[in-house]
């Protein structure tokens, strides 16, 4: 075995010490060793088995044409990541991910609550020991004291990983520690599908409740358009959640979207936050304004995912435009 990594460490001596060049060679690596251990359970010997891999896998110019890398060249090699670094990264985006899904949640269980006491006063047991005014004030109190708790999880899940920052210039796995991972996020993958599918038939469901309550009584419509909203709440929480467990996998692995990381892709990513960060305080005063001023608490929780609708068609448009 350390035959074969001296030679493919002698083959890559000349070519420039770049990320491609690197992945190529832990590529080698792994199939070279695979084939080893082939030959070793076939019976061969030390020597015929690495003899052998040697000459199936030893002429590396072809790979060298194809991908059209120089001999010579700048010393560019990223830096390898330490395992403690890449651990304590999983780790912090995951508790990362948690915070933003609650933060998330707070921001949609305040309208429910708003709209829960509002129709409580009216057609509820709380008709004539509150007035509809006095239950919207304490609804909207409670309405802003979470989204200040949500924003300071944000702006807290923010300062987590701005330590990771680097990451964003580049980095290498060992290969060990790739592999590690590969395992971790094979053994992920049907966690993240069953959330995936979970919140989906949530979003989905949850238009039946507000249609089923309207069929049985028009003036407490609200209600259900309330737990609509935390289902919703819910929903939204898994897919920020375990989407975010999955993306920490991709970003270090760098699959999917993560394959190459450019400015392009980064300017996107600064742009979305940057929208996102006035359009849902913007929604939150339509629905205010609508809700004290036209007293129309009974549709106007529809700002809500309407707005994150929006934004999803603008991320669209954004990447069409930007691939023209």
């Amino acid at each position: 075995m350390d035959t074969i990594a001296a030679y493919l460490n002698n083959m890559f001596a000349s070519l420039p010490r770049t990320e491609q060049t690197f992945n190529l060679k832990q590529d080698l690596l792994a199939n070279m060793e695979e084939k080893y251990h082939e030959l070793k359970q076939e019976g061969k010997s030390e020597n015929e088995a690495v003899g052998i891999v040697i000459s199936e896998f030893g002429n590396i110019d072809e790979l060298i044409d194809e991908l059209e890398l120089a001999k010579g060249g700048e010393d560019t090699l990223l830096p390898l990541l330490a395992p403690e670094d890449t651990w304590s990264y999983t780790v912090a985006k995951k508790k990362a991910g948690f915070m933003v899904g609650v933060g998330v949640m707070l921001c949609m269980i305040g309208p429910a609550l708003l709209m829960v006491l509002v129709t409580l006063a009216e057609f509820g047991f709380l008709r004539g020991v509150l007035s509809e005014d006095a239950a919207g004030m304490i609804g909207v109190s409670i309405l802003l004291v979470l989204i200040a708790f949500a924003v300071g999880l944000f702006i807290y899940s923010s300062s987590m990983m701005d330590k990771y920052k680097y990451l964003q210039k580049g980095f290498n796995l060992p290969y060990f520690l790739r592999t590690e991972l590969e395992q971790r996020s094979r053994a992920f993958t049907p966690t993240y599908t069953l959330s995936l599918t979970l919140g989906i038939c949530l979003c989905v469901v949850s238009p039946v409740l507000v249609i089923a309550w309207a069929a049985v009584s028009e003036d407490t419509t609200a209600y259900g358009a309330a737990i609509m909203l935390l289902l919703i709440a819910l929903a939204v929480f898994l897919f920020i959640y375990y989407g975010t467990i999955k993306e920490s996998f991709s970003f270090l692995l760098k699959e999917g979207e993560y394959i190459e990381l450019t400015p392009d892709k980064t300017e996107e990513k600064r742009i979305m936050g940057s929208i996102a960060s006035i359009v849902w305080p913007l929604a939150t005063c339509i629905f205010l304004i609508s809700g004290f001023v036209f007293q129309r608490w009974d549709i106007n929780w529809i700002v809500f995912p309407v707005t994150g609708i929006l934004l999803g068609i603008f991320g669209s448009v954004y990447n069409l435009v930007k691939a023209r």
